[in-house]
């Protein structure tokens, strides 16, 4: 069977309302004007009813036995000119002295409603009859010398529905026409509205689009949370509300309620997204990108995908520190090369005892440098990693000192040796660069690794290049760099995050051309023990 497009569902929802509409405005016009129509029946049978009890030929007959033979012409042309269904006077026996039906002349009411009139009151009621629902009015006849000597009672049918609309036929059939065409016009410019905002596609097209983006958020392996501009929640997948430990539906919820730590409600107000980013939610360490949703050109809510730290952590020790060990062996090898080279020229050149004497320096060079990375820095990643630097610095001719009074037996607060050998391999790297950058002969870099009982401090020095005053400004800024090459400038943008993740301090002292000092600091709070 085919389905009914949603265009002809919209229209035909749309008509039924129309229609449902006009049916409840009609009785509740109708039933106004019917009301209005009763109150003028009630208002002009009553000014009939005092004006017939006010004629003086009435007042006086009705208190004769032959009276009727009066009154009875003279109300009954009353009542022709103002064209009530009937007037009947009685006198105080309740004899009718004045009545539509000839034969009821002479004869008494037993009329319920009639009493009250009896004892001088003046008022109006609604009765069925045989001829249907009237309105009556009750006026007391009064002499004199005041008083009551008989009673009028003027009385109206209620016209049909029928008849009360009789007189706004035109303007019902015009109003009815006008209305269905403004509904039907209505309905189609709606219908079409709406079949243009879902993209022309039918409700079960959309159903299914929603539930297939559903499914790919939850299979998703990083953690998605999204948030329209009210802050409130739209997109939780599972991988998030495992990284966060939040169970149950949220959807709706407002994000502080369910993560009250989130910096996800930020990128709402700066409108600019934050990449790369290292946050603590909920006592977990994730690696945040927040992205503003920018729909023709209004922000309409944000979304933040998310990682969580150890897969992230290892990447970084992927990129930098196996890579870093890979350059080291290659760095060794070529100086192992050169070294056997010129311990071999010395033999052949029968000079053994120089090439013996130079075998123990070498030697005790390298057990010197291994016995304090052993003992000193009882990390293995950080060991290795300055074990490689040292190796660099020789093959790009630049002097790496690493002070021996270094020490490293812990790391500072929410950093691990991930972290270090990022802060570490870039700090050294870019005093390399600086070095390298100048025509000077004599390049030295100098590092101090110091742990206190108050916290940690790592000071590396250069003779480089140094920096601009505008290089200083924008030293931390993602993706700035001032050097060659395929550099991506994100290495100090690393280390400004390492440094917020743990309050670290830094201080920079640089000189254009003559070189560069960089303090880093971390307070002591809890450290994790190596």
């Amino acid at each position: 069977m085919k389905k009914i497009s949603v265009r002809w569902k919209i229209l035909m929802l749309s008509m039924v309302i129309v229609l449902v509409s006009i049916a409840v405005g009609s009785a509740i016009v109708i039933s106004h004007v019917i009301q209005l129509k009763e109150q003028s029946l009630r208002e002009r049978s009553l000014l009939i009813a005092r004006t017939v009890a006010q004629i003086p030929e009435v007042k006086k007959h009705v208190q004769r036995k032959e009276g009727w033979q009066t009154i009875q012409p003279i109300v009954e042309n009353i009542r022709t000119i103002y064209h009530a269904n009937y007037i009947v006077v009685m006198n105080m026996e309740r004899v009718r002295f004045a009545h539509p039906s000839y034969e009821k002349l002479g004869t008494i009411s037993y009329g319920e409603d009639e009493i009250e009139a009896f004892t001088e009151h003046t008022y109006t009621s609604k009765a069925r009859g045989d001829l249907g629902i009237s309105v009556r009015a009750f006026t007391p006849i009064m002499n004199e010398n005041h008083q009551q000597v008989g009673v009028v009672v003027v009385g109206h049918l209620l016209p049909s529905i029928k008849e009360s609309l009789k007189d706004f036929k035109r303007e019902i059939i015009w109003t009815l026409i006008i209305t269905i065409s403004c509904g039907v016009v209505g309905s189609l410019l709606l219908a079409n509205h709406l079949k243009k905002e879902m993209f022309e596609l039918e409700p079960h097209e959309l159903t299914r689009l929603l539930v297939e983006r559903t499914a790919t958020f939850h299979a998703m392996y990083e953690g998605v949370i999204a948030i329209d501009k009210k802050e409130r929640i739209t997109i939780f997948n599972e991988k998030a509300k495992q990284m966060m430990g939040v169970d149950g539906e949220v959807i709706g919820m407002c994000i502080r309620e369910v993560i009250p730590d989130t910096r996800l409600p930020e990128v709402l107000y700066s409108k600019k997204a934050v990449y790369h980013q290292e946050i603590i939610v909920g006592n977990r360490l994730i690696v945040s990108n927040r992205i503003p949703i920018e729909v023709n050109g209004n922000i309409v809510g944000a979304v933040a995908i998310f990682q969580d730290r150890t897969e992230v952590a290892k990447m970084a020790e992927e990129l930098t520190g196996v890579r870093a060990f890979i350059e080291a062996l290659r760095v060794q090898n070529h100086e192992y090369m050169n070294k056997l080279h010129t311990i071999a020229g010395l033999i052949q050149l029968g000079k053994t005892s120089e090439a013996l004497a130079y075998v123990f320096e070498e030697k005790e060079e390298q057990e010197s440098l291994m016995y304090f990375l052993r003992t000193r820095i009882r990390d293995e990643s950080v060991a290795g990693l300055l074990l490689s630097k040292v190796s660099r610095a020789k093959e790009i001719g630049v002097s790496f000192i690493i002070d021996r009074s270094s020490m490293l037996l812990s790391f500072p607060p929410r950093l691990d040796r991930h972290d270090f050998v990022i802060l570490l391999g870039n700090l050294i790297e870019n005093a390399f660069d600086a070095c390298l950058a100048t025509e000077r002969e004599e390049k030295f870099v100098e590092l101090w690794i110091g742990e206190q009982e108050d916290g940690w401090t790592i000071v590396i020095e250069d003779n480089g290049i140094g920096m601009k005053e505008e290089e200083k400004k924008r030293i931390f800024d993602y993706g700035y760099t001032t050097k060659d090459g395929s550099h991506q400038g994100i290495g100090m943008h690393l280390i400004y995050n390492i440094l917020k993740k743990s309050d670290g301090d830094m201080k920079l002292e640089t000189s254009w051309q003559i070189g560069t000092t960089i303090v880093i600091s971390f307070s002591r709070n809890k450290g994790e023990k190596l």
